[in-house]
């Protein structure tokens, strides 16, 4: 399979699933709301992605990726601890 097409495909997954959280209603309201905890999820796993691929598999990062990640963990800390975005 064409690795683009592969990528398009799992994009569009991603897209279906999001919005599928966000249209169930069944759900009981879980605190924080489902948007931070979504963008937490993933900006915490883009965190985590770099961190393994540093770790494990010896790719440094450089300046400019480590001031990237330090401005996704403060702007996870900002949302979900200091913002009234979240339900605390």
């Amino acid at each position: 399979m064409n690795p683009y097409a592969f990528l398009g495909a799992v994009i569009v997954s991603e897209l279906l699933g999001t919005t599928s959280l966000k249209l169930s209603e069944g759900f009981p309201r879980p605190v924080p709301r489902l948007g931070v905890v979504y963008g937490t999820w993933a900006a915490l796993g883009i965190v985590g992605v770099v961190a393994i691929g540093t770790v494990v598999f010896d790719r440094p990062i450089d300046l400019p990726g480590a001031v990237g990640i330090l401005r996704i963990i403060i702007g996870v800390y900002c949302v979900t601890v200091l913002s009234e975005t979240s339900a605390h």
